[in-house]
């Protein structure tokens, strides 16, 4: 959307940035009696912060999977408020979005895999350690400490590394970075329609290629795969931003050789 970036307060006069607080409400007096001021920028991003204190709170004496709901609809919450346009300026595909839509997904997959019962396995599985008629046993310490890592550091943008995702939870990284790719897609698109760049609108349908791809499958990818479309979608937005050429030939090599 297209908003002007100032604003005025009718009731005491005080002068703030809506870029900055995403807020029509008198930052001094709390009056939403207020007039836009200045130019007319494209936002889509408004402050936001990931508050999981409830849960972390509740981690040792309630079942995770009794905490997969909320932690959803929190992360759900933070993810509507956030875009990657601020003041008609592009901004990075930060870490902190990227934590959260992980989270999400891992807690969804969580919960399915635990059952209405929260179920268990007694050990640590891998792949094709299932039942006698492939039924799925119940969550495993690496799956659960995949998913307390991502709930204990989300805040911070930090995401354990590839190598660390357990199998079953493959799909919540993948669907996460073709989530993330997308949204940002779509508001570089926007950013694009200002600032046309033929080399990034190229560059920006591969992405847009490759996250559908993931997303077809249902995120069961390798999370090295994942994690190429995430690093060229920031690459792109870094040569948008930045002017770094090195930064797109790195974006367009990650996607070919995803092909």
């Amino acid at each position: 959307m297209e908003v002007r970036g100032e604003r005025e307060c009718t009731e005491c006069g005080t002068r703030w940035s809506y870029f900055e607080t995403g807020s029509v409400a008198c930052p001094d007096c709390g009056s939403l009696r207020s007039v836009g001021t200045g130019e007319r920028r494209k936002h889509t991003d408004a402050p936001a912060e990931i508050d999981l204190t409830s849960v972390l709170a509740r981690l040792d004496d309630t079942p995770l999977s009794d905490l997969v709901d909320e932690i959803k609809a929190e992360c759900r919450t933070y993810l509507r408020k956030r875009g990657f346009i601020r003041g008609g300026e592009l901004a990075p595909l930060d870490d902190a979005y990227l934590a959260v839509a992980e989270l999400r997904h891992a807690a969804d997959v969580y919960g399915r895999i635990a059952g209405p019962g929260g179920g268990r396995a007694d050990a640590t599985i891998h792949d094709g350690d299932r039942g006698p008629e492939g039924a799925s046993p119940g969550v495993t310490d690496d799956e659960e400490w995949y998913l307390t890592t991502l709930l204990r550091s989300a805040d911070t943008g930090e995401r354990p590394d590839a190598d660390d995702v357990p199998p079953r939870m493959h799909e919540a990284r993948g669907l996460a970075a073709a989530e993330a790719a997308l949204e940002y897609r779509t508001d570089v698109s926007t950013y694009l329609d200002e600032h046309p760049d033929p080399e990034a609108n190229r560059t920006l349908g591969a992405i847009r290629d490759r996250a559908k791809r993931i997303d077809a499958l249902g995120g069961d990818v390798e999370p090295a795969e994942a994690d190429a479309l995430v690093a060229a979608a920031a690459e792109l937005g870094r040569y948008l931003i930045a002017g770094d050429e090195d930064a797109l030939a790195s974006a367009r090599e990650r996607l070919e050789r995803m092909n």
